[in-house]
């Protein structure tokens, strides 16, 4: 049951809602028209971004979008270079670890005199498993940031299908062009 107090239901008290004046309506076109962003002009009227993006969608106002694109585009690129980066150094990771299978390995033993040295041909059984364990786990992590930047495939056959729907298009308006006989 509501609180009479203005709690919300995580009992943290809501803010009393300020109305939107004619002034700020007009303020908020007039700053959109200067080319300030929604942010900027939140910041400007001491509203909320939402207040204000509301405001101008009444208005039928809009930003455009085309930096924001860019910079998107550009945010995906870079961290498609840092998968690269790091599912390569997932695959130096996995040989490293299978040559180490394979290495000698030197293990303290108790013996009655104290700690001793030993140098094995091969790690113990144990030690072995885990650098499989792990090995195999650097090899899916690569798989899987392969598998991202790979795609399905899906983009290119709406792509192809697009391009085969066009020319099908055209043949069809030159055989109904085409004069006919009679």
């Amino acid at each position: 049951m509501p609180s009479k107090c203005g709690n919300r239901s995580d009992g943290r008290p809501t803010r009393a809602r300020r109305p939107v004046t004619q002034a700020e309506r007009t303020a908020v076109a007039e700053l959109h028209a200067q080319g300030l962003s929604r942010g900027a002009i939140a910041r400007k009227l001491k509203r909320s971004a939402d207040t204000v993006g509301r405001i101008a969608a009444d208005q039928g106002l809009t930003w455009d979008r085309s930096r924001t694109a860019k910079a998107v585009a550009a945010k995906q690129e870079d961290n498609r270079a840092r998968r690269a980066r790091i599912s390569a150094g997932l695959l130096d990771d996995a040989e490293w670890l299978r040559e180490r299978m394979r290495a000698e390995s030197i293990q303290v033993v108790s013996t009655p005199k104290g700690p001793s040295q030993v140098l094995l041909a091969l790690p113990p059984a144990r030690d072995t498993r885990d650098f499989m364990v792990a090995a195999t786990s650097a090899l899916k992590a690569h798989a899987d940031l392969e598998r991202i930047d790979s795609g399905s495939g899906a983009d290119q056959a709406k792509s192809m299908l697009g391009q085969l729907g066009e020319a099908l298009q055209l043949a069809a308006d030159q055989i109904n062009t085409t004069p006919g006989e009679g």
